[in-house]
């Protein structure tokens, strides 16, 4: 198994942790998060996420980060070795629901897993109008019309 460290400007981190939590419930263990907040020393969160990586408890890791360059990501360079811990910047949902479902793969095969879960979730949707449909004009409060 492989842990997760959500690495991000406050409070994604956090956010994207509470949203893998309503697709997986039982993978609270495995996914952790730093929001990294403005004005706090990257010393500080450093050691804030080394405390979490070791709570993780788990052999590897893989970090993931919201932008290139900016501050969790920089503190997440000096986090991870390469080795037993991975890092990936431009961190998204589908990522993140690629990477938990695949967490028991090796490192390497998670890295890859959760690059081809970013690309391949963002994706273009064609917006279409409503075809044959008749706009209703008056509230009719006994007429109920459910979509699901």
């Amino acid at each position: 198994m492989n842990g997760i460290l959500i690495v991000a400007h406050a409070p994604l981190a956090s956010a994207l942790r509470a949203c893998v939590l309503h697709v997986f419930p039982d993978s609270a263990d495995a996914v952790s998060a730093l929001d990294v907040q403005p004005n706090v020393p990257p010393e500080e969160s450093l050691a804030q996420a080394r405390v979490l990586v070791r709570q993780l408890g788990q052999p590897n890791t893989l970090v993931v980060t919201d932008v290139f360059g900016a501050t969790p990501c920089n503190v997440a360079q000096k986090l991870v070795d390469g080795v037993h811990s991975k890092l990936i910047t431009g961190v998204n949902l589908p990522m993140l629901l690629r990477t938990v479902s695949y967490r028991h793969e090796s490192l390497d095969a998670l890295v890859s897993r959760a690059m081809i879960g970013a690309t391949q979730g963002v994706i273009q949707v064609a917006v279409t109008a409503p075809q044959n449909q008749a706009r209703r004009t008056t509230h009719d409060q006994d007429h109920r019309d459910h979509q699901q």
